[in-house]
């Protein structure tokens, strides 16, 4: 684990509101030059703190208007089963996050397709007929509540 400063921290926490801020705005913001916002940001970027910047697109008004939780058990526990499936999942543009989970499902997917029909499709087509699960177990999202991915720092 890094370690982090409340330099560091007000700076992730202003980055995870908004990416495209510039080093200038961002050392305004947490009373800091913009040289050294750039060496913070450029280490918490090599350390792999920050993993990547990317827009936050609405999945509805793009087309994307289901959004579903899709746990999938195994049909074996073995290394090479799991593997499989993780490089299946990976493949899988609809899947949005993938976790492993205890208890009677072995992966929790975050799916988004364009409606129900292209869920079926992801279902029937693409998770059970692969040779690594055993059943799948699906729940529609009817709305969301909330949706920003934000780690708690403060």
């Amino acid at each position: 684990m890094t370690e982090l400063d409340p330099f560091d921290i007000r700076l992730l926490a202003s980055l995870q509101h908004d990416a495209a801020v510039t080093n200038q705005q961002l050392g305004e913001r947490i009373g800091l030059s913009a040289s050294q916002v750039s060496r913070r940001r450029q280490r918490l970027e090599e350390e792999g703190v920050i993993r990547r910047y990317r827009a936050d697109v609405d999945a509805g008004a793009v087309g994307f208007s289901v959004v579903a939780f899709v746990g999938v058990a195994l049909n074996a526990h073995s290394r090479q089963n799991a593997r499989r499936f993780r490089d299946l999942v990976r493949a899988l543009p609809e899947v949005q996050e993938a976790h492993v989970l205890t208890g009677d499902m072995d992966y929790m997917l975050k799916v988004a397709v364009a409606d129900l029909a292209a869920l079926s499709r992801f279902i029937n087509d693409e998770l059970l007929p692969h040779e690594a699960v055993r059943n799948v177990r699906s729940s529609i999202a009817m709305e969301t509540l909330k949706d920003d991915n934000r780690l708690p720092f403060a």
